[in-house]
């Protein structure tokens, strides 16, 4: 499986961006994916998640109201659309994927070690 992530950039403060992620490779039947993103120094931290029907959206407390996650099954696509950014939010970027959820609910999702495959990450960064 490839995680291709892309829409990454130079915004200002207050502007935004969306990032997409397209899947290729094998399929599986019910797979959530996951943003996460990596500011220099700091450990990998969750950003959103998206369960397989879209039915279900989690979010870390700084993200909430300024980020949205959606996701195109026929495409095999998952966006992030950020909002109001803020120079905090800059960082690289990573989509993942979790090919077989065990789990439905927030606690789940925020885990790194849940996700199966990585993207390549790309990078936001947000001037003040």
């Amino acid at each position: 499986v490839q995680l291709q992530a892309s829409g990454g950039g130079l915004v200002q403060a207050g502007g935004s961006l969306r990032l997409s992620c397209a899947a290729s490779g094998r399929t599986f039947r019910r797979y959530a994916m996951g943003w996460f993103r990596q500011a220099p120094g700091k450990e990998r931290e969750f950003v959103a998640a998206i369960s397989w029907s879209g039915g279900s959206t989690y979010y870390a407390d700084s993200v909430k109201g300024r980020f949205t996650i959606s996701r195109d099954n026929a495409k095999n696509t998952v966006f992030l659309q950020m909002n109001s950014l803020k120079p905090e939010d800059t960082a690289v970027y990573y989509c993942a994927l979790d090919s077989d959820p065990l789990d439905y609910s927030r606690s789940y999702y925020v885990k790194v070690r849940v996700y199966d495959y990585w993207g390549q990450g790309t990078q936001v960064t947000v001037s003040s």
